[in-house]
């Protein structure tokens, strides 16, 4: 890997290996002046996850989280559909994520858990397409497919969870993920308006149905390898990322949209753990205390306008203190 980030013939570095590997290399590309696509997640914790965006915006480097679905078509349009005004106001926003079968313990064990590794596309897609900021989530988890993993730690060991979230327009969002869908993968997102509603089909090889006389349906399963199911949404995000830097704009989906995913899955194992809703406001004191202990506050001081009077969290103000751009207001 490091002989690709120091090469002096590279201008920008696609990551895309075990997600334990991620901050360092960020770091690596960083100190190179290498701009950087990282696969999700940048980390699977908070301190590291802000380390990595520190190291780009020290660097000037740009920073891109490769979170795909934004990018899928058909949860595109679904976007599309909704900044138009399709469907008039918001109602309400479902989406469902269900992969083929279970990944083997091994990748489960040390991958942060169902929230982190798997229901982050759900809880970021919520969120792009609520356009505003969750407020409240209440999570539960069940391991309903593989027993094996009932022996690791947290979230690690669920393979099913149901997810609801407040935002701060008043709306909610319900999630529901499972490692195994025995059709292939299962990924569809529903907005209900006040004009219009619009929801998406999983996505087949081929357009193919058959008429018989026991059978009505498409000719074959739904895709059942990620690469098939989003090779699109690969090829558009890299063409994203790609614009941004020859025309030198903002990364399409950041560092900190990134961040903030992170933040929703680890409220989402609290919830699930705890078996109660968690309000994002609670979030605050982890976030002071990392503010504490990477010295971008003096010791002994917190934060009070890390939340916003809805209830949110204020991710600009947070971000700006965090990569020591701001003051604090101490109590």
């Amino acid at each position: 890997a490091m002989d690709v980030i120091n090469h002096p013939d590279v201008e920008a570095v696609w990551i895309c290996s075990p997600s334990q590997f991620h901050a360092e290399q960020i770091k690596a590309c960083a100190a190179a002046g290498k701009h950087v696509f990282c696969e999700k997640p940048i980390a699977t914790d908070l301190a590291e996850t802000l380390a990595a965006i520190n190291a780009c915006n020290d660097a000037g480097v740009k920073l891109m989280t490769a979170l795909q679905r934004r990018f899928d078509p058909n949860f595109t349009r679904v976007k599309q559909a909704i900044d138009k005004g399709e469907v008039g106001e918001t109602v309400q926003i479902k989406l469902c994520s269900r992969d083929p079968a279970p990944p083997p313990f091994e990748y489960v064990k040390g991958g942060g858990g169902l929230f982190k590794d798997m229901a982050v596309h759900d809880l970021d897609m919520a969120r792009f397409l609520m356009k505003c900021e969750p407020v409240e989530i209440l999570a539960s988890g069940r391991c309903n497919i593989d027993k094996s993993i009932e022996v690791l730690p947290g979230a690690e060991a669920y393979d099913t969870a149901t997810i609801l979230m407040k935002f701060e327009n008043g709306k909610d969002a319900l999630i529901d993920v499972c490692r195994q869908a025995p059709y292939g993968y299962d990924q569809r997102a529903e907005v209900l308006g006040t004009e219009a509603m619009i929801i998406t089909d999983n996505t087949y090889p081929n357009t193919a149905r058959i008429f018989s006389a026991d059978f009505t349906g498409n000719a074959d399963m739904p895709y059942d390898f990620f690469m098939s199911r989003y090779k699109e949404a690969y090829v558009q995000e890299t063409l994203a990322f790609v614009d941004c830097l020859v025309h030198d704009k903002p990364a399409p989906c950041t560092g900190e949209d990134g961040l903030i995913a992170l933040v929703m899955a680890i409220a989402a194992g609290i919830s699930a753990e705890e078996d109660r809703w968690v309000r994002f406001s609670e979030m605050a004191s982890l976030l002071c205390d990392l503010a504490l202990d990477t010295g971008s506050l003096p010791t002994g001081e917190c934060l009070v306008d890390f939340t916003l009077p809805s209830g949110a969290l204020n991710y600009n103000k947070i971000i700006s203190v965090l990569e020591n751009k701001d003051e604090a207001i101490a109590v």
